[in-house]
């Protein structure tokens, strides 16, 4: 689907928009926090499903493309968050160049 022809209706699935916070670990490291920034309404669909082996294991990766209503501060390392499924943000950008729509890559975080 062309952002450029999505429906405003077609919208209506609630994402938690997240940014990671780091924190010290007090031992010289960090530990990552997430921390809501907005929330969103958003279409999810699917773009791929791969399949890989290697360190005698299978590596499995779902992409999807989120398109949200044009926000700005949404950036490549956020995340979005829908019931118990984490989605990191891969890439954003603006699909028709009219500041309408942010069509978002994702990958499906398995963990």
């Amino acid at each position: 689907m062309r952002a450029a022809f999505v429906d405003p209706g077609a919208l209506r699935t609630e994402l938690s928009l997240q940014s990671a916070v780091l924190a010290g670990d007090g031992l010289g490291g960090h530990t990552t926090a997430w921390q809501e920034v907005a929330t969103v309404f958003g279409l999810i669909e699917p773009v791929s499903q791969a399949s890989r082996f290697g360190a005698d294991q299978v590596l499995e990766e779902n992409t999807h493309r989120i398109t949200i209503r044009h926000r700005s501060g949404v950036a490549a390392g956020m995340r979005f968050v829908w019931q118990a499924r984490v989605f990191d943000i891969l890439t954003v950008h603006d699909p028709d160049a009219t500041g309408r729509y942010l069509a978002c890559r994702v990958r499906e975080d398995e963990a």
